[in-house]
Order: C-alpha cells, then structure tokens, then sequence
C-alpha cells in the first residue's frame, strides 16, 4: 500500500471538476465538508499569518494527493443505440 492509496482511502483527492491550479484546495474542502472557495480563502489567510509554510505544503500535497478518477460518460447507465 502506497501513500496515494492512504489519501485515497481517507477522501483526501483532488477533484476532476472545479480545479483553480491543481485542486490542492478543492480536494481539502471536498474532505473536511467546506467549499472549495472556503478552502482557498483559508489557505492565503494561513499565507498570511504563518509566511512561507503553505509555499511548502502545497506542492507536497499536490504530488501525494492522487488525482479522481474521472467518471467515464456512461456512468449513469450504458450508452444508448
């Protein structure tokens, strides 16, 4: 088991859909229940009070959260002759 299983297995994604960057922020709020809005905001807040940290976080989490799988178009019953 890997760490992309882990974050997988935990809800921490990040979204197809709704992607700013790299859906670092989207897939955090997706997680914890906030928009993903939210999510940003709080993130450049953090910016703010604590320099630096995020600068380093985000691009970590962008490499170990895995990516969703995207939905293939016939997801909601076969495709129609």
């Amino acid at each position: 088991m890997n760490i992309h299983d882990q974050m997988s297995r935990q809800g921490l994604v990040r979204p197809v859909q709704g992607r700013v960057l790299a859906g670092v922020c989207a897939g955090l709020g997706q997680r914890f229940g906030i928009s993903p809005w939210a999510a940003r905001l709080l993130f450049v807040l953090l910016l703010m009070v604590i320099p630096g940290s995020q600068i380093l976080v985000y691009p970590i989490l962008w490499i170990l959260m895995p990516s969703e799988s995207p939905q293939p178009a016939y997801a909601y019953g076969p495709p129609r002759a």
